[in-house]
């Protein structure tokens, strides 16, 4: 069976990224997508189709995005296709028979009280709720049209039923466990995640700044054209000694700086997955996540510890972790196990067979 995956965009590497790279190789599939700049720092072996580069302004990187995928056509070539991402799915008025596995819902993460919108004026929040409204009825629209709906939490399989009002089936998303090791304890914390508002690191900045003896690096990027880059600037301004911005790095990198760290740290605003919080785990160390979202399904009292979203309740959990961090080792190792890349593998091979022979 030829399989295509499409996805919004390579701009920068996250957890959503790391799922389209392990299913295409699970299927042998082709990836479509638009800008690839960071595509190949996950694995330089995948087969990739751009369809250009989008528009680096936000709002008009969204559109443009959209309409690269609604008018390309590639019906003849494949048999089965996939859709990853908010803006992928405007191509299923063509391409059937195909299944969308939803990463995350727009409208949850960018309501009016959340970090990106909440501190914004007026005028920008009516063109958020004008263009989410706009959205959100052209998605509705587009749903009829998919053969499958697929969620990597039940944190967003509720939201899918929240917003859409449609049934899906959860799929965790799977690492490769024995690719990660765990090193000695080394003095500093870890924090992996795009440089984008709701993923709140201000939180994380100022818990360190208030506790000196500590350190953090912090490992991430943003895509150019997103609505990050003014938060980023902000946030990266005037960050104190024991706080490093590390960028983006390679996977061995990454997984070096996970094998010595203390712990990770993740603040993300409704994480709707988290993919960090597994790899940490799978390298022996303790997490430290906001309780909500996705972080409820995988961080259990033995791997870490779920804090309220305030500086006062990460500075708490990072003094307690830090006496021991070891004592969390061969929990977070076996937590791990259960998310692994065989289990993910095995699932989406059987529910892409289940969506064809049905449709």
């Amino acid at each position: 069976m030829r399989v295509a995956i499409f996805h919004d965009y390579f701009g920068a590497i996250g957890g959503g990224e790391k799922v389209v790279i392990a299913m295409a190789k699970a299927l042998d599939a082709d990836i479509i997508t638009t800008d690839t700049d960071a595509i190949r720092k996950i694995d330089p072996l995948v087969r990739v189709i751009s369809l250009g580069k989008t528009l680096k302004y936000p709002g008009l990187k969204q559109i443009s995005a959209t309409l690269k995928f609604y008018f390309c056509d590639f019906s003849r070539d494949y048999d089965f296709f996939i859709f990853s991402g908010n803006w992928t799915k405007f191509v299923a008025h063509n391409h059937h028979p195909n299944l969308w596995y939803c990463h995350i819902v727009l409208y949850d993460l960018y309501h009016r009280n959340s970090p990106f919108v909440r501190n914004q004026s007026i005028l920008f929040k009516f063109a958020v709720w004008a263009g989410f409204s706009l959205q959100k009825a052209l998605d509705k629209k587009t749903l009829a049209k998919i053969d499958g709906i697929y969620a990597n939490s039940r944190y967003i399989q509720q939201k899918i039923l929240e917003h859409f009002g449609q049934p899906s089936t959860v799929l965790y998303p799977g690492i490769e466990v024995s690719d990660f090791t765990s090193k000695r304890n080394e003095n500093f914390w870890l924090s992996v995640n795009r440089i984008y508002p709701e993923k709140q690191i201000e939180l994380q900045i100022e818990a360190f700044r208030q506790l000196p003896e500590e350190n953090l690096f912090i490992v991430g990027s943003f895509s150019a054209g997103d609505h990050a880059t003014p938060y980023a600037r902000k946030i990266l301004e005037h960050l104190p000694v024991n706080v490093a911005l590390k960028g983006s790095v390679s996977e061995l990198e990454l997984k070096d700086l996970l094998s010595r760290c203390k712990g990770l740290i993740c603040t993300s605003y409704r994480e709707p997955f988290g993919i960090a919080p597994l790899e940490a785990m799978a390298s022996g160390k303790p997490v430290i996540a906001v309780d909500a979202g996705g972080y409820r399904e995988t961080v259990t009292p033995d791997t870490g510890i779920l804090v309220q979203p305030d500086v006062q309740s990460i500075i708490d959990a990072l003094r307690l972790i830090s006496i021991n961090p070891d004592q969390y080792h061969d929990a977070c190792v076996a937590r791990a196990g259960e998310f692994t890349i065989t289990k993910f593998e095995r699932e989406i091979q059987h529910l892409v067979k289940s969506v064809f022979a049905s449709s």
